[in-house]
């Protein structure tokens, strides 16, 4: 690609935005910029852009920049059937992501990483891994640093661990990574996907540009997934939980890999069954790239976790709360209440991404979640379901500050109170990330309280 002579709209101004926009003026393009979100922080990023040589783009205007410009590059948080992406493929021009913008000039060693859940424990994982290992290796993507930002400083006997997205999957075409690792499939985003076809479908495309010499990591106990070797070039190594399959599994306690012992599960510092899950893909991918298995061991055994992933961020009055903001559907709220060992209280709501979640309050039932407290846009869903489950231990409000003192005052000493909400936090929040920091405020001030 040759920027000089190209003109790309740059359409969000997220982390990806920012940095897709500064990448193509740092290499000579004419960039144009917009964002229909008005707050203090992107109008910060676009003046610094601007004063880099970007030229803003308003909501009133934005229709004749997709005239005069070659190339959309869209963040992921802006659907394909927005109408700026839409008027682009009317004209039959270019419709790229930050990702696949990083993908067409990166040169590193890779390992993709997509799934609806489990995601950005696994890439982390295998950085640790990797680090661990003597190697140069980045975890980008969806975790960390975009794609683009690390292109100019990995090398060719480096390694890129990326986390990919459904979102980003809608606009990324170049990306063939030596190793495509797909976790799970269920549930998610179904607001933006419309139904679990093409949900199913766009996760199905990290295996499409692989060839015979690569290797598609699959979870074999996930019947979705594992039907994706019927439909790859590339050689399909499994892992698994409940069989002892040709690749990475479980069995007595211990990780395996094709009858070698790699490391007892009880010696891992993270908990509960998704992170031996993680942990076995992760063997997986290992044992393809020919790493030392101790040094692999090592990283999985002293591997701490990741922030907003069922973390333990205080204790007031004898309670115990937690962290798992990153559980933003249903099957990661279900597999965080699964490593509950004391009666906890569960906080739940958000944005609703358009899925049932009789499921999970059906799992609650039989759970140690003694109380259930419902806030956000969604609560009246989750109150519908929560009755047709027939589950009716649970306190309704609107407000996440409110819900979080709400749990406080109703969890016991020795309880726990659980941030899983089974939501996107785009109601009240930016992101995840951004809910957690807040429930840790909300927690640290409580605590505060309390010793006065």
């Amino acid at each position: 690609m040759y920027f000089k002579n190209q003109k790309f709209l740059v359409a969000g101004m997220s982390k990806s935005g920012e940095s897709s926009a500064r990448f193509l003026l740092r290499h000579g393009a004419e960039v144009f910029i917009y964002d229909d979100v008005v707050s203090e922080t992107i109008n910060t990023i676009m003046d610094a852009l601007e004063e880099l040589g970007a030229h803003t783009v308003t909501a009133e205007s934005f229709m004749d920049a997709t005239i005069v410009c070659d190339i959309l590059v869209l963040s992921p948080g802006i659907p394909i059937d927005n109408p700026l992406p839409v008027a682009f493929k009317k004209q039959g021009k270019t419709i790229i992501g930050e990702a696949e913008l990083g993908a067409m000039f990166l040169k590193a060693n890779t390992v993709a990483v997509t799934g609806t859940n489990g995601k950005t424990t696994t890439v982390s994982m295998l950085n640790s891994i990797l680090t661990n290992s003597g190697l140069t290796s980045v975890a980008c993507g969806n975790i960390g640093d975009p794609i683009i930002n690390e292109v100019e400083n990995l090398g060719i006997d480096d390694y890129a661990v990326i986390e990919i997205s459904s979102f980003q999957l809608e606009t990324l075409s170049s990306l063939r990574p030596h190793i495509a690792v797909i976790t799970n499939i269920t549930e998610d985003h179904l607001n933006r996907h419309y139904n679990m076809e093409n949900y199913v479908f766009l996760k199905g495309k990290i295996l499409r540009n692989l060839k015979e010499s690569e290797y598609a990591v699959l979870n074999y106990d996930d019947e979705v997934v594992r039907n994706f070797a019927k439909h790859t070039r590339a050689k399909p190594v499994y892992f698994s939980i409940n069989t002892r399959i040709d690749g990475a599994y479980y069995e007595n306690g211990s990780i395996f890999f094709n009858g070698e012992k790699y490391l007892d599960v009880d010696d891992m510092s993270v908990k509960g069954v998704h992170n031996v899950y993680n942990a076995l893909a992760c063997v997986a991918a290992s044992h393809i790239l020919g790493l030392d298995k101790e040094k692999v061991a090592d990283a999985l055994i002293s591997f701490k976790g990741i922030k907003h992933r069922i973390e333990e961020i205080g204790v007031v009055n004898g309670v115990t709360y937690i962290d798992d903001s990153k559980g933003t559907n249903v099957d990661a709220s279900i597999k965080a209440v699964q490593t509950m060992q004391n009666p906890t209280v569960i906080l739940l709501g958000g944005k609703d991404k358009g899925y049932d979640y009789a499921p999970l309050f059906e799992e609650l039932k039989n759970s140690r979640v003694i109380h259930s407290v419902l806030y956000g846009e969604n609560r009246f869903k989750l109150l519908n379901s929560a009755i047709k489950a027939g589950y009716i231990s649970f306190s309704l409000c609107s407000e996440f500050d409110t819900a979080v003192k709400l749990s406080g005052y109703i969890a016991k000493s020795g309880q726990n109170v659980l941030l899983s909400p089974a939501s996107s936090s785009f109601d009240s929040f930016s992101n995840y990330e951004e809910r957690g920091d807040a429930f840790r405020k909300l927690v640290e001030g409580m605590n505060e309280s309390f010793e006065k």
